[in-house]
């Protein structure tokens, strides 16, 4: 299966990134093809709501950044991580900008599952981000694979990306 991760978080290093990188291996080894992409890194505009993507465009967005690097890995995906640290009470608005741009998709078309992964600082920071996510993926009629999240001393611990690379190499 192919899967893309899509790792909101600007810390190359980071929690996220870890967490990105545990469930890449778990993923791998039970035989997935795992792409990872920084979008936290990347240059993408938010959506203008022009509409071009869903008329002239015929699902091809106006805007020309680095999404256009995304756009044929979410055409091909079968499974879609979402990663992020969480940013007072929200997903990264790097990642933000990300999945707000599949509107020129509407739904990518192979995914039939997604993931979230989210780390923080705090425990019980995670309310609008699991709402958001629940709430695309029912607009979208996909299916949720489950929601890991770390805080606090559990960032990189090997207990949880343990945890992480179990649940991937179950996908």
């Amino acid at each position: 299966m192919k899967v893309l991760i899509l790792n909101g978080s600007p810390r190359q290093k980071g929690n996220t990134a870890a967490m990105c990188a545990a469930f890449k291996e778990g993923a791998e080894a039970a035989g997935h093809s795992v792409e990872i992409m920084n979008v936290g890194r990347m240059d993408i505009k938010g959506c203008r709501a022009c509409e071009y993507c869903h008329g002239k465009g015929n699902g091809e967005c106006a805007l020309k950044d680095d999404m256009q690097k995304i756009y044929p890995l979410l055409r091909e995906a079968e499974f879609v991580v979402l990663a992020s640290p969480v940013y007072y009470f929200a997903p990264s608005a790097q990642l933000q900008a990300a999945v707000q741009r599949f509107y020129a998709l509407m739904r990518p078309e192979k995914v039939r599952r997604m993931a979230l992964l989210l780390s923080s600082a705090s425990d019980g920071v995670y309310s609008a981000s699991v709402c958001q996510f629940k709430d695309m993926l029912g607009f979208m009629g996909i299916g949720n694979s489950g929601i890991i999240t770390a805080w606090g001393e559990e960032n990189k611990s090997e207990k949880k990306l343990k945890e992480i690379k179990e649940f991937a190499r179950t996908i």
